[in-house]
């Protein structure tokens, strides 16, 4: 559990555990504390994460979930109000949960004119049946998980979905069968940066699993740089083969939450005092 195949990432497991409050653990949410499911709405955290996330968050400098979902929504499904301490940066950093309260600035006017004409769009490019949108708020994102062939689906929508985010001054994140249309210059590892920074981290802990994470896994790299310690996770789906991007640049890989949960556990067993 505690062998990760690269140098950088040893010594990013040596920082966390010889320094703990100078740590900070940041972690996705689906894929990586909640397994995938078919309906995001149905997404609920792995059974272990509260206990593990409980035994860690006192020890550690901070705990954070960075994900794409609302941060209410991450707080609810994950039952992460459970956790003192525990932070929640949501949209991408756009929405920060902590205490109980959810900050945000103003919603980017272009979401309501994606909302509205996706479906049009959807229709006149003959979107198959299974094709659905998911209003985030801050976002939409469009999935294909749910039709007969969802690769497919997703490259025939690939290119008309930024067409329509490019004329409402919106970018197109993708991930595993779905495009989420969201604003500029928010993404993990902008919010990931920013918190570090804020906490004055000497050593971080990030895992991950989509192509969303990527941004994170970058901002790591770079932050090593200045002297950061960093220990990159990759979540695997399991019966899937991980996102090969980020498996390639993981220090340790990990059988989805599960996996991440035994990791959160046998880290926090190590950091408490006996």
């Amino acid at each position: 559990m505690w062998v990760p195949t690269t140098v950088a990432g040893r010594e990013g497991v040596r920082a966390i555990l010889g320094a703990p409050r100078g740590a900070v653990i940041a972690l996705d949410f689906d894929g990586t504390l909640a397994p995938i499911v078919a309906d995001p709405a149905r997404a609920r955290a792995h059974p272990g994460v509260v206990g593990a996330l409980r035994v860690l968050a006192p020890v550690v400098g901070a705990v954070v979930v960075v994900t794409g979902r609302p941060a209410a929504v991450a707080v609810e499904y994950g039952g992460l109000a459970g956790v003192p301490g525990v932070v929640v940066l949501g949209h991408y950093g756009a929405e920060r949960w902590e205490d109980g309260e959810v900050t945000a600035p103003e919603v980017h006017p272009g979401v309501a004119g994606v909302r509205e004409a996706l479906p049009e769009v959807l229709a006149r490019v003959g979107a198959p049946e299974g094709v659905w949108v998911e209003d985030k708020g801050r976002s939409v994102a469009v999935h294909t998980r749910r039709t007969a062939a969802p690769e497919e689906a997703l490259e025939l929508l690939r290119a008309p979905v930024a067409e329509l985010a490019a004329g409402y001054e919106l970018v197109v994140e993708p991930g595993r069968l779905v495009l989420e249309l969201r604003p500029p210059g928010v993404d993990k590892g902008a919010a990931l940066t920013g918190f570090l920074r804020e906490r004055g981290a000497r050593s971080v802990l990030y895992a991950g699993d989509d192509l969303g994470d990527v941004a994170a896994f970058a901002a790591v790299e770079e932050l090593r740089g200045e002297g950061v310690a960093g220990l990159l996770v990759c979540s695997g789906a399991v019966g899937d083969a991980p996102v090969k991007e980020l498996a390639d640049r993981a220090d340790l890989v990990v059988a989805g939450p599960a996996g991440v949960v035994e990791l959160l556990g046998a880290l926090g067993e190590a950091l408490t005092p006996r």
